[in-house]
């Protein structure tokens, strides 16, 4: 989970000097020597050892000596850098509960204006080698920690959004920072976990938007009944850091998988068939 909120209000301006020197290190550095991150903050020895020390209290900072001594940015104090700076923006005032759990991240409710929703990416060394293959934001070589793999997702999934909004049913984006996505809140249930009165009109719902989103030039490339949400008057795409261009060489292929995912499940769940031929002529019509 992130980071205690009262971590981040507690905070000394030369704690986030450190933080911030090490996140600019950290694209040169695996682990960033003490020499390098004096010089960066122009903090005292005294000074960085106490403040160091502090942050590493708060699991914002981790400490190793193999292969050489150093420090480096850990994913509480990147969220701390996130909160810190979306809550300056007026985008968020305050962090609430944990609401869901995916494969790469970590969804939370907020207070801004209103009640919105805080999705952190969290982009795992487990996933990492696929995701450097699969995915168009990985750098096909060099340096690149799970934070700012975390932190590319998550501009893939707001650009998304902006592109897509009003549009095609997805949470409103707000803001976004680092690897956290601010969005509107979205009503009901994730279809995986729904019984729908009328599995024919959500699955029409479903084609329209994925049409939709092509037409604007997106397909998902992730899409599944884990990532729908529903009500009783409509549903709604999420999860979205995965898409592709309508360009890209891949497209057909991951819209193909798309609509296959809905209609398998639609098939498996409520006998409903819908001819594979007929969606995808729907979806690129």
């Amino acid at each position: 989970m992130p980071v205690p909120a009262e971590y981040v209000r507690s905070l000394h301006a030369y704690e986030l000097r450190i933080l911030l020197a090490l996140e600019r290190l950290m694209r040169r550095y695996q682990w960033v020597p003490l020499d390098v991150l004096k010089s960066a903050t122009k903090l005292s020895e005294s000074e960085l050892s106490y403040r160091i020390g502090r942050l590493m209290t708060m699991n914002m900072v981790r400490y190793e000596k193999v292969p050489y001594e150093g420090y480096a940015l850990v994913f509480n104090g990147y969220d701390s850098l996130a909160l810190h700076t979306l809550t300056r923006r007026g985008s968020i005032q305050a962090l609430g509960t944990l609401i869901g759990v995916g494969k790469e991240s970590e969804v939370y409710e907020a207070m801004g204006l209103g009640v919105v929703v805080l999705k952190f990416h969290r982009v795992g060394q487990r996933s990492f080698q696929s995701v450097r293959v699969k995915r168009g934001y990985m750098p096909e070589a060099g340096h690149c920690p799970w934070l700012f793999a975390s932190s590319n997702s998550a501009k893939m999934e707001y650009d998304a959004l902006k592109a897509l909004h009003p549009a095609v049913s997805v949470p409103l984006p707000i803001d976004q920072n680092r690897h956290v996505v601010a969005m509107s809140y979205v009503p009901g249930i994730n279809l995986s976990r729904a019984t729908v009165a009328e599995p024919e009109l959500i699955l029409d719902e479903i084609l329209d938007n994925v049409r939709e989103a092509y037409r604007l030039g997106i397909v998902h490339g992730d899409l599944s009944e884990f990532n729908i949400m529903v009500d009783e008057k409509q549903c709604w795409l999420i999860d979205w850091p995965q898409w592709v261009e309508t360009a890209h060489p891949n497209a057909g292929e991951t819209l193909a998988r798309d609509i296959e995912n809905i209609l398998q499940y639609f098939k498996r769940k409520y006998a409903l068939v819908y001819p594979f031929d007929e969606a995808l002529a729907r979806v690129v019509e």
